[in-house]
């Protein structure tokens, strides 16, 4: 039965917007903070790509493989139950980061297991989040609150790269004890405030292969993509690894056998049924479309903001990470301002249109995008962001209302999970697609861009040490704020640096001439990866003008049972 009650639908929307928020400021807070945690355990970053990558991306990666499980057993066992078991699991990894015992090789270890531990409590969060608000509201005002509850999502993404900044000043640790307190929160207040409502499905054997295929599956595919990244050999990323081919195969295969196990067990994990829906199943393919355009686009801007932009502005290299947060406010600022208006709307007038209209504003924003110069005036990026931001937030909360209005009560949990699961899969796939562009392209330009600038300033000695600087190595240094050249300058033979003029090395050294070398690298390929989210937005657009007329389920199922008593009723007369 529906909560209607004005007092607890407020009480579930306050305590999801605490677990949104906490957790995308979690997931995102990591990337700002980067530098300090590799200085606070005394690890190299430029040359421990592994442990960078694993705790950036391990993360989504574990969240990625269990959302949908604990959204079906949350259907089985009850929402709050393991809603609550969320927050509870999520704060005593964060106090367990924060309390992060050694250093170097084992510390970057243990960082890692421990947001491990963190995702499996955020997942057991974000797997009920849609389905509590869901059961909450009233179908008429459902896009209302998914809309408010997408700001959280949303913004305490680009909260976590302001807080970032700001608490790794002081101590790398601050930024994973910063959750403890939204932890402590959402568990008291889901404990006592929060009722169990939902329409339980009938308790059933679990579904054994199905979780275990689809387990294996995600993860051996988002374990190849996190590999894929990384240097083979002689080669700047590692698609042609062996390992990374097998991986990706073995993951597909566990995906396709996910799929036929589904519709052959008595009780599945996912009903495969729920895609005769059109309304439920064009509404995920837009989602996925759209997650694969905006995953990679944020962390390109970030890349051109620290790398590039900010360096030739006259921000430190140290700055530059907290500075990027503050340049994507506007982004923030488009979905905290169009996801509420979207979603009342939405309730209003129904999503198609809606969720469309938002998708071709994303489209313009990626344009925008792809054709500002490397030097850009920020007015520029300002409005493409703000266009972005409001493109998203406009789409997200109806999109997300029309997958949750088109399922039974019973199946709202699976259905929660499903669009996280699709969010978080694409999101990562989003950024191994963008950054294999971008490191394809510096491998093709970077070397030349090098070789030219250095001759011109007379330091040919340096052309085979410097060129040869791997495309990942640039691209890192981008993403963490550092100067590469310092680094490799640094550990050159005493004989070699004494030849180089003092002029030239403090050109080498300076903020601006790696920027100025590598946009002519970087810039050309990322104009590639916006034109693709541009294409990745448009065909999303199509998806969601093709959904078809609103669709809720409750509503046909008490059409369905009118029209049942009217026959019953005539054939009583």
């Amino acid at each position: 039965m529906l909560v209607t009650d004005l007092e607890y639908k407020w009480h579930a929307m306050i305590v999801v917007f605490i677990a949104s928020i906490m957790a995308m400021i979690n997931n995102s807070i990591i990337l700002v903070s980067l530098p300090a945690i590799f200085n606070g355990i005394h690890i190299d970053p430029l040359n421990s790509f592994p442990y960078l990558l694993w705790i950036l991306m391990g993360y989504g990666l574990v969240l990625g493989t269990l959302l949908l499980t604990f959204g079906r057993l949350s259907d089985i066992y009850g929402r709050i139950k393991l809603f609550r078991l969320g927050f509870m699991v999520f704060t005593a990894a964060s106090i367990l980061l924060y309390l992060t015992p050694s250093t170097g090789d084992a510390g970057a270890l243990e960082i890692i297991i421990f947001r491990i531990i963190q995702a499996v409590g955020a997942a057991l969060i974000l797997a009920n989040t849609a389905a509590i608000l869901t059961d909450a509201f009233p179908a008429n005002e459902r896009g209302k609150a998914l809309g408010i509850n997408g700001v959280g999502l949303m913004s305490g993404m680009f909260l976590g790269l302001i807080l970032g900044g700001i608490l790794a000043v002081f101590d790398w640790r601050y930024i994973f004890l910063l959750s403890v307190p939204f932890g402590i929160m959402g568990t008291l207040w889901s404990y006592y405030k929060l009722k169990e409502t939902s329409i339980k499905a009938v308790k059933t054997k679990i579904d054994i292969w199905g979780n275990l295929t689809f387990f294996l599956g995600i993860t051996l595919l988002l374990v190849g993509v996190t590999y894929g990244l990384l240097p083979y050999g002689n080669n700047p990323m590692g698609w042609n690894d062996p390992w990374v081919i097998t991986s990706m195969i073995l993951g597909l295969i566990s995906l396709i056998l996910f799929l036929f196990v589904e519709t052959r067990v008595e009780a599945p994990m996912f009903r495969l049924n729920l895609f005769k829906n059109r309304s439920f199943a064009f509404a995920n393919i837009a989602g996925l479309l759209t997650t694969l355009a905006q995953g990679g686009m944020m962390f390109s801007i970030i890349l051109l903001l620290q790398g590039i932009w900010l360096p030739l502005h006259g921000y430190s290299y140290e700055s530059t990470p907290f500075w990027a947060g503050i340049y994507m406010i506007p982004l923030t600022i488009g979905l905290i301002i169009m996801g509420p208006i979207a979603g009342t709307l939405s309730d209003k007038y129904g999503p198609r249109e809606i969720a469309t209209s938002g998708m071709i504003i994303a489209t313009i924003a990626f344009l925008i995008l792809a054709n500002i110069p490397y030097n850009f005036n920020y007015i520029e990026l300002g409005i493409a962001l703000f266009l972005m931001g409001a493109g998203l937030g406009i789409f997200n909360p109806p999109n997300q209302t029309a997958i949750m209005n088109s399922v039974p009560a019973q199946d709202r949990g699976v259905a929660s999970g499903m669009i996280t699961t699709v969010i978080n899969t694409a999101f990562i796939a989003s950024i191994g697609i963008f950054f294999t562009i971008l490191i394809v392209g510096l491998t093709q330009r970077l070397p030349d861009a090098i070789t030219s600038s250095l001759n011109s300033m007379g330091a040919n000695s340096l052309v085979p040490i410097i060129s040869n600087l791997p495309p990942s190595a640039a691209l890192f240094s981008a993403l963490l704020g550092s100067n590469p050249v310092s680094a490799i300058l640094a550990v050159l033979p005493a004989p070699i640096v004494s030849h180089i003029p003092h002029s030239t090395l403090n050109t080498l050294t300076s903020i601006t001439w790696f920027p100025s070398t590598l946009q002519i690298a970087f810039m050309p390929s990322l104009q590639i990866a916006f034109y693709i989210g541009a294409l990745f937005c448009i065909v999303a657009a199509i998806f969601s003008a093709l959904r078809g007329k609103t669709y809720i389920y409750d509503d046909k199922i008490q059409e369905n049972n009118f029209e049942e008593e009217i026959i019953n009723s005539n054939r009583n007369d």
